[in-house]
């Protein structure tokens, strides 16, 4: 079985919920672009890894410089996310057991540990694994107008985080199966259970955060302060 590992990174969104002058993924935190940040801590997990960056195929802010693999490819990114994942899919030369981790551009807060932990869980379980949060909080659904209706049991819930790890050809026939029907997934685990599987789920930290509306760019700088500062402590 093959030990190759693939990390692929969609960054071809235009983040307008931001309401920025270009795509967040772009957007400085700490004197660097998010995309650096996330770069970064996926290259300090898995140095040898292979790494394919979906980008707008009109982007003008990226800068290569920022990616740290010694081998990574580019490709367009699509309509959707699951169209962008499927074209990186499609232009690497990967086997069929090659583990395949898809990671959010605008998380730049995962951490070594639940990168490790994740591709622990995906070797071993056939339907692959993603990192995921428990619910703690009231769930409530609303009537269509914000106002509260029910009250949902939150048993058993789950936040999807990622990164999301399958092998390739699983990962490819199900995204493939899924463009084939017209179905738009917004992650790749339900993609992969549409075919009967049951991903493990791998509980991951609350930290790691998706930065998506504008006040999260200071909540990420703080999350960072803070890992930074445990990281100091323990080598001490």
């Amino acid at each position: 079985m093959s030990n190759t590992l693939w990390l692929v990174v969609p960054a071809a969104g235009q983040g307008r919920r931001m309401g920025a002058d270009k795509p967040k993924q772009y957007l400085t935190l700490n004197n660097q672009p998010i995309l650096a940040h996330t770069l970064a801590r996926l290259h300090a997990a898995f140095p040898q890894a292979r790494l394919v960056l979906c980008l707008d195929s009109d982007d003008r802010w990226f800068d290569p410089t920022w990616v740290p693999f010694a081998q990574w490819q580019r490709v367009s990114g699509g309509a959707e996310r699951m169209h962008s994942v499927l074209n990186a899919l499609q232009a690497m030369t990967a086997e069929g057991s090659d583990l395949v981790m898809v990671h959010d551009v605008a998380r730049p807060c995962i951490t070594r540990d639940d990168l490790h932990a994740l591709y622990q869980a995906a070797q071993t379980h056939s339907g692959g694994a993603l990192l995921a949060m428990p619910v703690a909080d009231t769930m409530k659904r609303d009537n269509g107008d914000q106002l509260s209706q029910i009250t949902e049991p939150r048993d058993g819930l789950w936040h999807a985080l990622t990164p999301q790890s399958f092998r390739y050809s699983l990962l490819r026939h199900a995204l493939e199966q899924a463009q084939q029907t017209g179905t738009v997934v917004t992650d790749e685990a339900s993609a992969v259970e549409a075919l009967g599987e049951a991903p493990r789920l791998v509980s991951g930290r609350r930290d790691n955060l998706k930065v998506t509306h504008p006040d999260d760019l200071a909540l990420a700088a703080a999350i960072l302060a803070a890992q930074s500062a445990t990281a100091s402590n323990r080598s001490s």
